[in-house]
C-alpha cells in the first residue's frame, strides 16, 4: 500500500488572510511602495530586456503599471503559471505568508524559462520584533499563557537557503531596514490592520483578547522601544531575493583539484608544508 504525501502544515489561515486583505487601505501600502522600489532598483541593474514577466503578489494594484506586459497573479499555494512561460518573476510582499514557501519558489522556478529571473521581496525575521516581544511579555503577566500573535518570519540566511533548495543558480539574499515611528500600541495595531497584515496564524487564540494585556503592552513598548522624542520605533525588514533558472551559459564552479595556479605563487609567499600528525 503507497502511503499519500503529507500535507504541508497549515501555518496561516488562508481564508483569514483574504478577509484582512479585503479591508487594505491604500495610504497603508508604503510597505509595497518601498518594495517596488527594491525591484525596480535591482531590474535596473540587470542589463536584459524581459519579454515574458509574471507578477506574484497579494494585490495587483501597486505593480500594474511596473511591467505593463506582466501576468499579476495572487500569491495561492498553487501559483497560475505556466511551466517555462516566462523569463522573469517577481515574487513580491506573499512569502512571509505562506504555508510552504519552498514550494512557492518551486513554482516560480518551474515557471521560469532557462536562465530566467526570480527576484522576491519579503518581510523578514526582525520585522516587529518590538511588538512581538511586547505583547509576550504583557499577556505571559496577564493570562498566564502566550498565544500566537506575531508571524514567524525568516531570518535573511534562511531565506537565501531557500533559493537554493528550490533549484536556482547564484542566489544572493540582502535586507532593507526600516524604522517606523508611531504615537502608541493602538496606533501601530491601526496601521497593521489597514496594511492587511494582522494576525492570521492557524493557532491564535479566537476569543477576544483582554484589554489589560494591550495596556501593559503598551507600557512595555514605551519603556523599552521608545524614540527619543517619545514615539514608538517598529522595526519592518525586507529581505530581497534574487536567483536565476539553471543554465549551461551560466558561470560554474570549479572542479576540485581542477586548478592551474598554486595559491601560494598567487598570494607571493613561500608555501610550506603542514606538519604531519
Amino acid at each position: 500500500m503507497t502511503k499519500e504525501p503529507m500535507a504541508h502544515p497549515q501555518i496561516f489561515d488562508r481564508e483569514a488572510l483574504k478577509l484582512r486583505r479585503a479591508r487594505r487601505k491604500p495610504e497603508a501600502m508604503f510597505l509595497h511602495d518601498l518594495a517596488r522600489d527594491e525591484i525596480e532598483d535591482r531590474l535596473s541593474m540587470v542589463k536584459r530586456v524581459f519579454t515574458k514577466p509574471a507578477i506574484v503578489a497579494p494585490f495587483a494594484e501597486p505593480w500594474a503599471d511596473l511591467l505593463p506586459e506582466a501576468k499579476i497573479i495572487s500569491d495561492d499555494d498553487m501559483l497560475d503559471l505556466d511551466p517555462q512561460a516566462h523569463d522573469l518573476v517577481i515574487h513580491v510582499m506573499a512569502l512571509h505568508c505562506a504555508n510552504d514557501p519552498v514550494g512557492q519558489l518551486i513554482q516560480c522556478r518551474r515557471a521560469l524559462k532557462e536562465d530566467g529571473l526570480l527576484l522576491v521581496v519579503t518581510l523578514g525575521g526582525q520585522t516587529l520584533h518590538e511588538l512581538r516581544s511586547a505583547l509576550a511579555e504583557a499577556e505571559t503577566y496577564v493570562s498566564g499563557g502566550l498565544s500566537p500573535r506575531v508571524a514567524p518570519m525568516g531570518e535573511i540566511r534562511d531565506l537565501g537557503g531557500l533559493l537554493q533548495r528550490a533549484g536556482f543558480a547564484l542566489p544572493v539574499a540582502d535586507l532593507v531596514p526600516l524604522t517606523v515611528q508611531y504615537r502608541d500600541l493602538s496606533h501601530l495595531m491601526r496601521d497593521l490592520r489597514d496594511m492587511g497584515e494582522t494576525n492570521t496564524l492557524t493557532e491564535r487564540l479566537r476569543s477576544p483578547t483582554r484589554r489589560a494585556v494591550f495596556t501593559l503592552a503598551d507600557h512595555i513598548y514605551a519603556q523599552n522601544f521608545a524614540t527619543p522624542e517619545g514615539a514608538l520605533a517598529a522595526t519592518f525588514e525586507l529581505v530581497c531575493l534574487t536567483g536565476w533558472s539553471p543554465a549551461d551559459s551560466q558561470p560554474q564552479p570549479l572542479r576540485p583539484g581542477s586548478a592551474k595556479a598554486r595559491l601560494a605563487d598567487a598570494l607571493k609567499v613561500p608555501e610550506t608544508k603542514l606538519p604531519e600528525t
